[in-house]
């Protein structure tokens, strides 16, 4: 009996030596996942850690990188909605999300995403014009990833971006696309220079204008000035004259005193240059004139 035991007990180490012989370990790395048939069917996804693999019965259908990836197209033949060849090439960033569907949904998912991606730029583009196409990559990039992103969700991918590398057209609309924008520009260099022009020929206007303006208002406030001042001599002279008629006539003075100051200013008209002289009617009368003089002297030689 204890010879049966020890050898039921050997049989058992020898399979348990054997069993761990057959069983595999595996360590699934970060961001890997393995896709795990077992008898031809789908049986899990293992993610990172320690995992233990039946031979015979189950193994490793794919290894699965959960890694955003980036798929880098040549360029692509193109024609826009005018008619025009020019050859795009892509960029697309994509992740797996489900190992599963990834590994069953289809079978060469980047060549079905290269192809999708093809066709869709192909009917984005053809959708607009040259002159669009080339100023509306944010636009064309935005439409694909929505497009490509839904169209590929059942193969357990997600494209987070799309960017459009370059766009080239011929060279023959290179040559005139160039020729359009140095028109384009020396255009709007005439433009700047003819409104720089303009803009000095109003400032010189109107430096003109405001100094005509100052120049009137000098010369006017001189007039008014000169004529204050020929005014305020003529209220001097008059004062002055009222002056002297009122000390004379406060002096007594009788008439021969006023007709000899009538003479002295008759005399200082004479001795001017006017070539007409009005004289006082009391002194058109020569014999009076002559009268006053006389007496005049008599009294000089005769004082009282």
């Amino acid at each position: 009996m204890e010879i049966f035991a020890r050898f039921g007990l050997g049989i058992l180490i020898f399979a348990g030596i054997f069993a761990l012989f057959l069983i595999h370990v595996r360590v699934v790395p970060q961001s890997d996942a393995y896709v795990i048939e077992k008898i031809g069917s789908y049986h899990t996804t293992w993610s990172n850690g320690l995992n233990l693999l039946i031979p015979f019965f189950c193994k490793i259908r794919k290894v699965v990188s959960l890694k955003e990836q980036i798929l880098d197209f040549k360029p692509q033949p193109v024609i826009t909605k005018d008619n025009v060849s020019i050859q795009i090439d892509s960029v697309i960033y994509f992740q797996i999300t489900d190992p599963k569907l990834y590994t069953y949904g289809i079978e060469n998912p980047i060549s079905a995403i290269e192809n999708l991606t093809a066709t869709t730029l192909r009917n984005i583009v053809g959708s607009l014009e040259l002159e669009a196409t080339l100023t509306s990559r944010d636009t064309i990039n935005s439409q694909m990833r929505v497009l490509l992103d839904e169209a590929t969700d059942p193969w357990g991918m997600k494209v987070n971006r799309v960017e459009l590398k370059n766009i080239d057209p011929p060279s023959e609309i290179k040559v005139a696309m160039e020729r359009q924008m140095k028109a384009d520009r020396e255009k709007r260099e005439s433009i700047l220079r003819a409104e720089g022009q303009k803009e000095a020929a109003i400032l010189v206007a109107e430096g003109e204008k405001i100094s005509a303006i100052l120049r009137a208002e000098a010369e006017m406030e001189s007039e008014i000035l000169r004529a204050e001042g020929l005014r305020q001599v003529a209220i001097k002279e008059a004062q002055g004259t009222a002056e002297a008629i009122k000390l004379i006539k406060e002096a007594g003075a009788d008439d021969k005193v006023l007709a000899l100051k009538g003479l002295e200013s008759f005399e200082k008209m004479a001795d001017g240059n006017a070539t007409k002289i009005i004289v006082p009617a009391e002194l058109q009368n020569l014999a009076a004139l002559t009268s006053i003089f006389g007496t005049l002297n008599k009294d000089d030689k005769n004082p009282k």
